[in-house]
């Protein structure tokens, strides 16, 4: 009955009207961790070392006004809005002072692939092979779902969401009930922007930054991963996206922007329209953004 499940859901997703011309994480409830085969139209890495050489500034109090300072709570409200019929969890930090602004900042989301950088942070703490490295790469860069699914298995990916979880102080973050589910790791906004400050201030910044800043725009599995806050001069970021029965659209952005603010824009579209889905977060997205001052 599963497998009959998942070639149903599966003919169905590509079917989704205006589901844009791109492919998608197109993920029943029954098997969420991956979407159905499609062409990788990424450049191929297989055979190239990562280059983790990226160094990101210390965090420092530079003494240049917050841009959060000008956000009111009704501000944040505003920006979530934005969103339209989308669940939208969305926070901002200053990694200078630590301030947050969120709306609905603990509402609990579904990671998609949020999850390769939770586990990313753990993997990178222990010692990797080269082909670790590489995996660690691809996960986080073009966003591959099958180097996930080894790193998953080969850094006891359960227990990493919940190491990562106590050190970096995420009060609202766990690992799926399914082992085998990657994909529904839960997050929140808050934790978010509070992983990437514990990321800046740590020994894994470069390897994870340079894997971040190397993102194309298009994901291993043929998806147009330039939505949100990527594409955005000065902005690093881990982007997901997921469909999940009966017809939500899952589309995360979380990344940092000019090495002052780490942003977090979740959004659970219930249209089962990717294209309404990507309109949705990228209008929080530049809302946001205006508010800090950025044009994009």
């Amino acid at each position: 009955m599963r497998w009959a499940l998942i070639i149903l859901v599966t003919a169905a997703v590509f079917v989704v009207p205006d589901a844009s011309p791109c492919h998608a994480h197109a993920k029943p409830s029954a098997d969420i961790s991956r979407g159905p085969d499609v062409l990788d139209t990424a450049p191929d890495t297989s055979d190239t070392a990562p280059d983790i050489s990226h160094t990101s500034p210390d965090i420092s109090d530079t003494g240049a006004r917050s841009a959060i300072s000008d956000i009111s709570a009704a501000d944040i409200s505003d920006i979530a809005a934005a969103g339209g019929q989308s669940d939208v969890g969305v926070a901002v930090m200053d990694l200078d002072s630590g301030q947050v602004i969120s709306q609905q900042g603990d509402q609990p989301f579904y990671s998609a692939s949020l999850s390769k950088l939770i586990l990313a942070v753990d993997a990178v703490q222990q010692p990797l092979s080269a082909d670790d490295q590489d995996l660690i790469h691809r996960a986080l860069s073009v966003s591959d779902d099958e180097a996930m699914d080894v790193l998953w298995t080969r850094f006891d990916g359960m227990d990493a969401i919940g190491r990562v979880a106590a050190e970096a102080g995420l009060t609202g973050t766990h690992a799926p009930d399914d082992p085998s589910q990657w994909g529904e790791v839960v997050i929140t906004a808050n934790d978010m922007v509070r992983l990437y400050r514990y990321i800046l201030g740590s020994p894994v910044r470069d390897t994870i930054v340079a894997a971040l800043s190397s993102a194309p725009p298009t994901a291993a599995d043929g998806f147009d991963q330039a939505f949100g806050l990527l594409g955005v001069t000065g902005v690093y970021a881990k982007q997901g996206w997921m469909y999940y029965l009966p017809s939500d659209v899952y589309l995360h952005s979380a990344g940092v922007l000019d090495n002052r603010y780490a942003v977090a824009v979740l959004t659970t579209s219930p249209t089962g329209n990717w294209t309404t889905a990507r309109q949705s977060i990228n209008a929080v997205s530049k809302a946001l953004l205006a508010k800090l001052g950025v044009t994009g």
